[in-house]
């Protein structure tokens, strides 16, 4: 199984265009040892040759001009990508079906409250039926991956995670931010040989999640924030992590701490914030998360199972 992480950081992406924070502003002018990244999304196949993308990110077309093995190969309109499937109804993870809108054959995979969002917003109706088939999967049980030609050779397994409405839901939502479930998922993709976690989003361990993890090869998880009120101290926001739906990665109560007894073999940070230190590669926190197994998913990263 191919995977190849096209981009790695949270909405806005790293740095994040109007954020003025000492990670952003030091990439910015080139003082950070940091790598500049863009907004989080994979792509994975069974065979190198047709693909599943894994949320469509605002910056789809950047990640697929930067990505060899997506580009058009055969006819006048052609494309490698054969499945989407989404993950949440964020923007960061929906926004890019928009730059896919071109009479293009692709089988788009969400949950049903995911694909109702979708129904509800009438821009996505560029994505032309007669193009796009939508298709729904339940939680908790195993999916082949079908697109516009068969079957991929990929399975998955949805499951809930403890995470938050969309952000320009919340207001409709203001006495159930979690949402429902369905809303906020995590994966296990297979090829029928080896499997992997993708965890973009997660706003707490729960004892399930942490049955499914357990002795897990590889997990992409959710390293949005460093510290719980992380935009708090920077000025940024009055929001914590928990409340955007996010677990922190330090503390008693975060991820560091939460996997250590897992026994994960290969556990990679995704989906992170401008803000979060990990990503200066000489900070007290990247030596931190790599002292306890922990790498930064890096755009261009490429991963053979």
């Amino acid at each position: 199984m191919f995977i190849v992480v096209l981009g790695s950081a949270a909405g806005g992406g790293f740095p994040q265009w109007n954020c003025n924070a000492p990670t952003s502003k030091g990439v910015r002018e080139g003082r950070l040892r940091a790598k500049q990244r863009t907004q989080a999304s994979i792509a994975v196949s069974a065979d190198g040759e047709e693909w599943l993308l894994i949320n469509a990110s605002p910056d789809f077309r950047q990640q697929q001009l930067a990505t060899r093995s997506l580009w058009p190969r055969y006819a006048i309109r052609d494309t490698p990508i054969k499945a989407v499937l989404l993950t949440s109804g964020e923007i960061d993870h929906i926004a890019g079906l928009l730059s896919m809108r071109e009479s293009q054959a692709f089988t788009l995979w969400a949950t049903s409250p995911v694909h109702d969002i979708l129904a509800e917003n009438s821009i996505f109706a560029a994505l032309s039926p007669d193009y796009v088939e939508r298709q729904r999967f339940d939680l908790d049980r195993s999916w082949n991956i079908t697109g516009t030609e068969g079957a991929l050779g990929l399975t998955i397994e949805p499951f809930a995670v403890p995470g938050k409405v969309p952000l320009f839901l919340e207001a409709r939502n203001a006495g159930n931010l979690a949402g429902r479930a369905g809303e906020t998922i995590g994966l296990k993709v297979s090829d029928g040989n080896s499997a992997f976690f993708y965890i973009p989003g997660c706003a707490d361990m729960t004892s399930a999640l942490r049955g499914r993890l357990r002795g897990a090869g590889l997990v992409f998880f959710d390293g949005t924030l460093w510290s719980d009120d992380e935009l708090v101290q920077l000025g940024i926001s009055h929001k914590t992590g928990h409340r955007m739906g996010h677990m922190s990665i330090d503390g008693e109560d975060g991820t560091i701490a939460a996997f250590r007894d897992l026994d994960v073999g290969r556990k990679i940070f995704i989906h992170v914030n401008t803000t979060n230190p990990i990503l200066d590669e000489e900070s007290a926190a990247h030596a931190t998360i790599g002292a306890a197994g922990w790498e930064v998913a890096e755009d261009g990263m490429e991963i053979r199972l």
